[in-house]
């Protein structure tokens, strides 16, 4: 299963709070570190949006455990709304420690503006992920009807143990590709790109960056929020990226 937002977790999403971080150190909204040199204000808004993003991220991980067949949309607004308290507290410990006590009258007033500002990283958060969610995956073809069926190059790839094999899947796990196959699962160093070039002449579809699927080993399909999960021959499960659910239904595999 694709984890809602696991994308951000990356180096885009460092680069991300970096740069809120510099942009609301500018701004400085309700001058909140008029009174720290430059580098303080840049640090304390950084390290706020960080601890945003970031918990936003494990809090939405943490909803799509509980409940995976929650809409991502819904989980992205329960994650604001909940990460925001935490933010809020933060700002309230930190005041504290600085001697600046933040009296109690006024701690819904500092939780709306931190909703505000918190709704509007996860807004830039949604843009980022929609931009590097990529096109739908490359597919392979079986020959047509009546054409003379040409040797599936990657067929000549599998391990002794997995020779005369169907191929159900095939995962990529680091700089390995793992093998899903009727006779078990085995690990060969390879790209998934090559393997695909070579899996043409199996019916079969990248579903995800790291997967591809035979269509013959899909049993049933299952919606997890608004993604799709591929039940395989053999138990195996295998996720359906959003970009590649609308052209695979289209072409009838679920």
């Amino acid at each position: 299963m694709e984890r809602p937002r696991a994308q951000i977790l990356t180096w885009r999403g460092g680069v991300a709070v970096l740069a809120i971080g510099a942009f609301m150190t500018f701004i400085n909204p309700f001058g909140a570190t008029a009174s720290l040199p430059a580098w303080a204000g840049l640090l304390y808004w950084t390290l706020l949006v960080g601890e945003g993003w970031f918990g936003a991220t494990l809090i939405g991980f943490g909803l799509g455990r509980v409940f995976p067949s929650w809409h991502s949309e819904l989980n992205r607004a329960i994650s604001t709304v909940l990460i925001a308290f935490v933010i809020s507290a933060t700002i309230i410990g930190v005041q504290y420690a600085l001697g600046d006590h933040v009296p109690l009258w006024y701690w819904p007033r500092l939780y709306g503006l931190v909703l505000g500002i918190s709704a509007a990283v996860a807004a830039v958060a949604w843009l980022m992920e929609r931009a590097f969610a990529g096109g739908p995956g490359a597919v392979t073809h079986a020959p047509q009807a009546g054409a003379t069926a040409a040797p599936v190059r990657f067929m000549e790839r599998l391990p002794a143990k997995l020779k005369g094999a169907a191929i159900y899947a095939i995962s990529a796990e680091d700089h390995y590709l793992r093998l899903h196959t009727s006779k078990g699962s085995d690990l060969i160093l390879l790209r998934l790109s090559d393997a695909i070039a070579e899996l043409e002449g199996l019916e079969g579809a990248q579903t995800h960056r790291s997967w591809w699927v035979a269509r013959d080993a899909v049993e049933s399909a299952r919606r997890d929020g608004d993604k799709m999960v591929l039940t395989l021959k053999g138990g195996g499960e295998a996720p359906v990226s959003r970009p590649n659910v609308k052209p695979l239904r289209e072409a009838g595999w679920f």
